[in-house]
């Protein structure tokens, strides 16, 4: 039998916007609107690991790089994952 992971009570405060969004959606899938939270914070955090990896992927390229040509490109893709430029 597998162990059910502990549970912790948040309390999060939304804006109406979004709590909309949050509620439709949960409705779309016939699930809790605590369900759809907890899968989108999830979401969120796969993709803000995946986006760490990227930019690490892509500064171990730029340090192997020879091409002056593939240097600039490597350097702008990183300048946009940390500025957003």
């Amino acid at each position: 039998m597998a162990k059910r992971e502990r549970v912790v009570r948040q309390s999060v405060s939304l804006p109406p916007r979004v709590a909309n969004r949050v509620r439709a959606l949960a409705q779309k899938s016939r699930a809790s609107s605590n369900r759809v939270l907890v899968d989108l914070i999830e979401a969120g955090l796969e993709s803000k690991e995946a986006e760490k990896q990227r930019f690490f992927e892509l500064a171990d390229r730029l340090t192997e790089c020879d091409d002056p040509e593939e240097k600039r490109r490597l350097k702008k893709e990183l300048a946009r994952l940390t500025f957003g430029i």
